[in-house]
């Protein structure tokens, strides 16, 4: 029977209802022709794969025969791991912490104990796990679980000190508990604690069992020891079953003999003094954790967390090897959580031969080889590394260029440190995805100590690329003392707030909080740069009418389309930060310090022109909003609170600088003429002057006029030494507490966009500064209502977005020219018209001309994203110019580089041949161009807003993705704007989701879950059909080794003990059934049936059937061997037999 979708259901509804919204202007309808090819069948939301650390780890687990690696977080997560590419998120629907983890060895199955009292069976031979079984205790607190090797009876330890006993196999209690008071002597009237330790002893596993409690006393259940000691953390045993080591909160490690249990055999404090007297060493911290591992050929290991002396103060967490005569003690990046040796084989009863250490700690995962002298770390294939430093901003490509990948991979390999492991990675478990479905993705992350990170993200995969670290342009204070007062944030003056990448061209720019601009472009070759090049920016106060004060210099009244020339002013240097004087305002001056050095650039990444924006007369510079770059027109746009900027990064010049409101043409709303680049005034004698270009242009503020002045120069040694900036914990900025409670109370989108790159770092405190009252009110006054009220004509007009295109700038043009979209946050598309010289030496001579067309639509809310289609409806990629080497040969790159791509045809007088589409927090509208009439308006939402929104292509056609604030997420046809996707996916509850998300091209999205973690997600119906052939295995077939020779006498008499004694002991006919008010049994959802049918496709059912011969296969084996065992074991007792026969043949009974 065919599975209904009451999915498509609702957005057929949706889609009748919301014909009033998303309406065809009348008049016009040449888009009827165009057939959209998308429809709601197309689209299905689902998670596909978690990247990055697990955040707040709390526990883990290692399955040392299938090489599978589990950690649980202390939101209820499970991240399991297996070899590179391997990677499996699960999440426990409560989530409580998850306090500790157990697998069943071999049999892909895993226990989990969580903080809520509760246990989970976990089935891992399906693709994506599910819970088989859970148990919720009622009325006591679980604290430690112990699974022995090959047993089906799972140990529960609990707060009061009892311990229950749980068949893994139906997980049902069993009626057999070891009670408190029953399993200590009867002399003793204190109650010893909580479990803190069960475990079997090796050589004695089917007789006795042995408990640790957490106050003063030990105990051997079954046997009849009590010793009382300092609180106890943790037991190890010898493999032989004569031993165990037991490590305490007085820093001593204690060593006990089974058959002399009165008192430690040895007492040792690892980290403690030793007093020359034979006094008792000082106390230190406790040692949280041992582990005791013997090998064959050599001296055992003793590998134990804390126990450090008290006098080690600020010293950070370690972990100690202790091998023979030699100790080792590790530091650790952050605080240990846990950690695990790894063994060579599973069974506790022979030689554990360990060979790496699994070291958990806060925000990383380290694996020490043990093999090697000076114990160096493995190379960690997984990409943990997301959190280095906090993320600022993410983007999201795919579909890229093939040769991407490759060329970011070779300049990257060339960082990668030395010192590591020579072994393979040791978690090698699982098995990749094997479906079809591949294709370049890149995603880039912009980090707070100014990093840029480029990974690979292809085939569901993560695996970091190249790393460009932005600071290495500018100077570092060395200390608090040289700390320049011209920074505008406290911490992370370098961190990463937007960027703008072309994959073609691999340009890529970077606005940094600290309102500078950094373009970058790509070579395989390494250069040094001796001089670089810089544009500044200059803020001054003036008023509306007298925009000169003083009368010293006359503004040049500009003309349309005028542009400025580097030869045509002059003007003086900036003076350096160092320069600035405290006692006066600061002015002039950036808010980072260029290097004076020459700057080694290394193959990749290469800066070509740095831009910031200064001081002036104490008024900081304004935060750059928005950002982009174009290679086939040799153009970088930004622009803030106040206006924007174009500069040529070919000539190095600046082409405008104007505010938002000269934007409009006088028949717009808040009509103002744009003024032309004016000279500056000239420097004071005392400071030098060099040949650069100085412009400016007035700004509106709300109470007070700024005008804007960029000055390009040259230095003659500008930028220096590389500094490894370390990860720093948040980024601060010069807001109130009251207005960052506005701003949360507001939800301005254009506060996200222009604010949470920047504040979204999770800095507990935010510095007060009463110097820039008037700026911080203007920065939340807008109102949320969609209409314009007086509120919002009294707030600035922000630049929230642009977009480069050939296009038709003016209702008369009827040919194609490049052109400049710009969005605000006001609602305004305005169209500037972009006049370029022709390519070659022509293009690095002649200036370029700019105009402003005025407006071309209007929308409620923020403008968000703007994109054109043809006439046909599909999507019009940007111009760019295929990417040449800058540092090659003249030859290589006149054979490499080409003109920008030819323009589309031109519109024929009265037709329409382009659409525009733009989106904004509100609506989404399509407009004809060049008629500049709209066909298509959509309104999004009524009582929420958009937070992202991108035009991507999907299945051969376009449409417009969104994410708003209250979780849907929607996506629209183009050009009709059809709603074809609306899920209520994630209610905004964290901003770091509206800061981070992104949508992307074939139906991928990403946005940042946790500090350390990226959730991929993906609203294509094919991806999520062919997800299950594309997500890894984590179980695969192994044979389990062999167990160690007992030798034939305790193999012959003492064989089947093991399981006997455990089954008449534990089992239902022996102990009954357990009381139901002490734990409920609650079947989970993936069933062994649901396990069954989970995997769909015909790779699935391959991949099944392959595991299903494998299986038996083992089966047949083993049996096979164990068959060969007992026939072996028959004729050895049989020989033996024999021989005792005939010895005692012919002797009398007084003779025996």
């Amino acid at each position: 029977m065919k599975k209904f979708n009451i999915r498509k259901v609702l957005d057929g509804l949706t889609a009748v209802s919301s014909s009033s919204s998303a309406t065809a202007q009348p008049g016009t309808r040449e888009n009827d022709v165009i057939q959209e090819t998308l429809q709601s069948e197309h689209f299905q939301l689902c998670k596909t794969v978690r990247h990055g650390f697990p955040h707040q780890p709390s526990s883990m687990a290692f399955d040392p025969v299938q090489k599978i690696l589990a950690v649980g977080t202390q939101s209820g997560a499970l991240r399991l791991f297996g070899r590179a590419g391997v990677e499996c998120y699960c999440q426990h629907e409560s989530g409580a912490a998850v306090i500790q983890l157990q697998f069943l060895i071999n049999e892909g199955a895993l226990v989990s104990a969580l903080a809520d009292d509760s246990i989970h069976l976990w089935n891992l031979r399906q693709k994506l796990p599910a819970i088989l079984h859970s148990l919720k205790f009622n009325r006591e607190r679980i604290t430690y679980c112990h699974l022995p090797f090959q047993s089906k009876w799972l140990y529960i330890g609990t707060e009061r000190g009892n311990i229950h006993i749980v068949n893994v196999e139906s997980f049902t209690l069993s009626g057999y508990v070891i009670m408190w008071n029953k399993a200590i002597e009867l002399s003793t009237k204190t109650h010893p604690g909580p479990v803190v330790h069960i475990s079997d002893n090796p050589m004695d596993e089917g007789k006795k069992s042995h408990v640790w409690y957490g106050v003063v006393w030990f105990m051997l259940w079954c046997g009849s020891c009590c010793a009382v000691l300092q609180a106890i953390h943790s037991v190890a045993w010898h493999h032989e079953g004569k031993q165990f080591v037991c490590s305490h909160s007085d820093g001593t490690l204690t060593t006990w003999n089974v058959r002399a249990p009165a008192k430690p055999a040895q007492t040792i404090t690892p980290h403690g003094k030793q007093p020359k007297d034979g006094k008792k060493p000082e106390p230190c911290k406790p040692i949280l954790k041992v582990e005791y591992k013997t090998t064959r050929a050599g001296d055992p290991f003793m590998v134990l967390s804390g126990g450090l002396s008290y006098d080690t103060v600020g010293r950070r967490a370690c972990l100690t090897v202790m091998h023979g005569k030699s100790t080792a003690v590790l530091e650790m990046d952050y605080p240990i959580v846990d950690f695990l040796t790894l063994c060579e084989t599973p069974y506790p009863n022979d030689f554990q031969e360990p060979y790496a250490v699994v070291v958990l700690l806060e925000k990383d995962l380290v694996v020490i080889d043990l093999g090697q002298i000076g114990y160096p770390i493995f190379e960690n294939p997984y990409p943990l590394t997301i959190h280095e430093s906090p993320v600022t901003c993410c983007e999201y490509f795919a579909d890229c260029p093939a040769e991407l990948i490759p060329a970011l991979y070779s300049v990257g390999s060339r960082q990668k440190r030395q010192g590591y492991s020579k072994k393979e990675w040791p978690i090698s478990g699982g098995n990749w995805g094997q479906g079809t479905q591949s294709y370049p993705e890149i995603i880039i992350t912009g980090h707070a100590d100014g990093s840029i990170k480029f990974w690979d993200a292809s085939a569901l995969m993560l695996q970091v690329l190249y790393k460009l670290k932005t600071a290495k342009v500018f100077e570092r204070a060395r200390g608090k003392e040289e700390k320049p007062s011209t920074d505008i944030v406290e911490e992370d003056p370098f961190a990463i707030q937007t960027l703008s990448w072309c994959p073609e061209s691999r340009m890529l720019c970077v606005a940094g909080v600290s309102a500078h601009v950094i373009i970058y472009r790509f070579s395989k070759q390494e250069v040094t740069t001796e001089v670089l090049l810089e544009v500044r920016m200059q803020c001054e106060l003036s008023d509306v009418d007298s925009p000169d004060p003083g009368g010293d210099q006359t503004p040049t009244l500009p003309t349309p389309g005028a542009s400025s020339s580097p030869q045509e002013n002059e003007a003086p240097t900036h003076p350096s930060t160092g320069s600035n004087s405290t006692d006066g305002p600061r002015d002039n001056i950036p808010c980072l310090q260029v290097r004076s050095s020459p700057l080694k650039q290394s193959p990749g990444y290469q800066v070509e022109l740095v831009i910031q924006l200064v001081w002036v007369s104490g008024e900081p510079p304004q935060q750059i909003t928005s950002l982009a770059v174009n290679s086939s027109y040799g153009l970088v746009v930004f622009g803030n609170s106040s206006g924007l900027a174009v500069v040529d990064y070919l000539q190095k010049t600046l082409l405008l600088n104007m505010g938002t409101t000269e934007l409009y043409s006088p028949s717009d709303p808040y009509p103002r003429q744009p003024r032309s680049p004016r000279k500056a005034r000239q420097p004071s004698a005392d400071i030098p002057t060099v040949t650069s270009c100085m412009s400016s242009l007035s700004n509106l503020y709300t109470e007070s006029v700024k005008k804007l002045r960029f000055s390009h120069f040259s230095k003659s040694r500008c930028v220096g030494r590389s500094v490894c900036s370390s990860p720093c914990p948040s980024v601060s900025y010069l807001l109130s507490k009251s207005y960052f409670c506005a701003f949360l109370l507001l939800l301005n989108p254009f506060h996200f966009t222009f604010l949470i790159p920047l504040i979204l770092s999770f800095c507990p405190t935010w510095p007060t500064h009463s110097c820039h009252a008037d700026a911080k009110d203007n920065s939340f006054s807008r109102s949320r209502s969609s209409s314009v009220t007086s509120i919002d004509r009294e707030s600035r007009e922000a630049i929230s977005s642009f977009h480069f295109c050939e296009s038709f700038p003016r209702k008369t043009e009827n040919l194609l020219s490049p052109s400049l979209l710009v969005g605000t946050t006001q609602g305004s598309v305005l169209v500037v018209a972009l006049s370029l010289p022709p390519s070659g030496d022509q293009r690095l001579q002649q200036p370029v001309s700019i105009s402003s067309c005025g407006t071309l639509v209007r929308l409620k809310g923020g403008v968000l994203t703007m994109a054109l289609l043809d006439a046909t409806g599909a999507l019009l990629p940007p111009p760019y110019e295929p990417w040449y080497d800058p540092n090659a040969s003249d030859e290589e790159k006149e054979k490499s580089r080409r003109r920008r791509p030819a323009s589309p045809p031109s519109s024929q007088e009265g037709q329409d041949s382009q659409y525009a589409v733009v989106c904004s927090e509100k609506q989404a509208k399509v407009v004809a161009l060049p008629s500049q009439a709209d066909i298509y308006k959509h309104n999004i939402t009524e009582s929420s807003f958009v937070l992202r929104a991108d035009v991507v292509q999907m299945a051969g056609a376009s449409c417009i993705a969104c994410f708003c604030a209250n979780g849907h997420i929607m996506t629209l046809s183009l050009p009709s704007l059809r709603p074809l996707l609306d899920v209520n996916y994630l209610p905004l509850t964290d901003m770091r989701i509206a800061r981070t998300f992104c949508f992307s091209n074939l139906g991928q999205a990403l946005y940042l879950t946790s500090p350390t973690e990226i959730q991929r997600i993906t609203y294509s119906q094919e991806t999520c059909d062919n997800l299950q052939e594309m997500l890894s295995e984590l179980f695969t077939p192994v044979e389990t080794p062999e167990a160690p020779n007992r030798g034939f006498f305790k193999g012959l008499f003492g064989g089947g003990a093991q399981s006997l004694d455990r089954e008449d002991l534990f089992g239902e006919m022996a102990a009954g059934k357990a009381s139901r008010s002490l734990a409920q049994h609650i079947p989970g959802p993936g069933g062994m049936e649901g396990m069954k049918g989970a995997a769909s496709g015909v790779v699935g059912e391959l991949a099944r059937a392959r595991i299903a011969l494998d299986e038996r296969g083992q089966k047949l084996g083993e049996l096979e061997e164990r068959t060969a065992a007992m026939m072996a074991s028959a004729d050895s007792f049989s020989k033996h037999a024999h021989d005792m026969m005939l010895k005692y043949k012919d002797k009398k009974w007084y003779q025996l």
